[in-house]
């Protein structure tokens, strides 16, 4: 499964949330050789990039190109805990 990190910029806030989801994957006892995490900025996504998309809420309306269902909204792009909580819906849901 590949999950991708996306900020504006596509360096320290998505590489932050990329660690966070390695971490919460870890945390979780996930199959780490399951899941390919990576980040990038959101001028550079198309929606056949990643299973998930993991972003600050208010990016949403700059990613209409991508599938509602693959977005994961953060209120808290600093938060590890809504990080963690996402991370589990995920694997509970796959």
């Amino acid at each position: 499964m590949k999950i991708l990190a996306v900020c504006q910029s596509g360096l320290g806030t998505s590489f932050m949330v990329e660690m966070n989801i390695k971490q919460a994957l870890a945390d979780t006892g996930a199959d780490l050789e399951r899941f390919e995490v990576s980040h990038t900025d959101v001028g550079s996504v198309s929606s056949d990039m990643a299973d998930y998309f993991f972003i600050e809420h208010s990016l949403k309306d700059t990613l209409t190109a991508i599938p509602e269902e693959k977005l994961i909204l953060l209120q808290s792009i600093i938060d590890s805990e809504e990080v963690k909580e996402k991370v589990e819906q995920i694997i509970a849901e796959n």
